[in-house]
């Protein structure tokens, strides 16, 4: 009995030891080692999930422009926001239905993009119609079925004229007017704005650096320059939007 009393005792002392001198120690390597070195192996999970396009921020008075929060209804009777495109890379347009000019040139390349990037979930884009008053849900979802829209997250926006036009003038300064003395009887820019998955304009650099701001949406990539000279821009979107999808 002394004998198994003596191993017990030897036991308990080994334990009490083994607590007095490395337990302190763990508990330390815990609350200071190994929290960092989970962090570390976090941040090149994260590292290799991110990889910087080198996209330049769209800046106003030193600050980097967002979408400006809008709501429309969508070619299906959807109400859509901009909180409906957060995760997502997308296009921005402004067009009308009855366009007899840019706009069926600039959907042609818009289905083109579309169809580059295809099946994926984050890539969209947002049509806004500077005709309201013509273009319901109805003329929307029959002008989308003409042109091939299949991706679920291309919407093709309606609702108030003086909204779309704020949203378009001073949200984006992308010129739109009602003009009867135009052709189709608006006017509005043939440029596409590029957004980020955070709801930033980002554009590529010109040759001196400065950001292009917007991407020439009227030319195409089999025409490579339109008749006064003017150089495509849909393969560099192309670009830009992988580029993004990556970040």
């Amino acid at each position: 009995m002394k004998k198994n009393n003596y191993s017990y005792i030897g036991i308990a002392f080994v334990i009490l030891v083994f607590g007095i001198y490395f337990i302190p120690r763990i508990i330390d390597r815990i609350t200071n080692e190994d929290v960092t070195r989970n962090e570390s192996r976090s941040n090149l999970v994260d590292d290799k999930k991110f990889v910087p396009s080198g996209l330049a921020f769209i800046e106003i008075n030193g600050e980097a422009k967002k979408v400006p929060a809008f709501s429309f209804t969508n070619q299906v009777g959807q109400v859509i926001s901009n909180k409906d495109y957060k995760g997502k890379v997308y296009v921005i347009e402004f067009f009308f239905t009855t366009c007899p000019t840019i706009c069926p040139r600039m959907s042609e390349n818009l289905v083109q993009i579309q169809n580059k990037f295809e099946g994926l979930d984050n890539f969209g884009v947002a049509s806004f119609t500077i005709n309201p008053d013509h273009d319901t849900p109805e003329v929307l979802k029959a002008y989308a079925e003409k042109y091939g829209i299949t991706n679920p997250n291309w919407n093709l926006l309606t609702g108030k004229k003086e909204t779309i036009y704020e949203l378009s003038n001073a949200g984006f300064n992308l010129y739109t007017a009602e003009e009867e003395s135009v052709a189709g009887g608006f006017e509005h820019s043939g440029n596409f704005a590029l957004i980020d998955k955070n709801g930033f304009i980002r554009s590529r650099k010109d040759n001196y650096g400065n950001p292009i701001i917007y991407y020439r949406g009227i030319v195409s990539e089999g025409e490579k320059v339109d008749e006064d000279g003017v150089e495509e821009e849909i393969s560099n979107l192309k670009q830009d939007i992988a580029k993004l999808l990556k970040e």
